[in-house]
């Protein structure tokens, strides 16, 4: 299985000619990096990329760890040149991601004291690729 996952990060990174599509291409491999990296860690990822009807608001991952509902913001970067990516969610971004995880906990029906927001920084420095979960990043 870690090789088909390889194979389609190599094939998502070759496939984005221009500097918009390369960083759609690489939010999208560090969208697959953190969904790996956090079923690893015993999450269990039940949507991706959660939209709310309206468009108002969008959110990467949403997952369960343990008997918290979790709602995780992405961010990747190709270095950590120009700071790390975690610093990418401000005020407004969180806005939009609570707004969404408001809407989904609703549709889910699940208890807005059982649910949490994190990040996950991903810095994809070649050969290697540094990831950092921040639990409870903000509310």
């Amino acid at each position: 299985m870690g090789l088909l996952y390889r194979v389609a990060d190599a094939l998502r990174r070759r496939s984005a000619p221009d500097d918009t599509l390369a960083s759609k291409a690489q939010g999208r491999m560090g969208e697959d990096v953190a969904h790996r990296y956090l079923r690893e860690r015993g999450c269990t990822v039940v949507a991706r990329n959660y939209r709310m009807r309206s468009g108002a608001g969008e959110i990467d991952l949403v997952v369960w760890h343990g008997k918290t509902l979790v709602f995780v913001e992405v961010k990747t970067r190709g270095s950590g040149e120009f700071g790390e990516p975690e610093r990418a969610v401000d005020a407004e971004k969180q806005q939009k991601v609570v707004r969404a995880g408001r809407d989904y906990a609703g549709r889910a029906g699940v208890e807005w004291d059982r649910t949490r927001f994190d990040i996950v920084s991903v810095v994809v420095e070649r050969p290697r690729v540094r990831i950092e979960w921040i639990r409870d990043a903000f509310r």
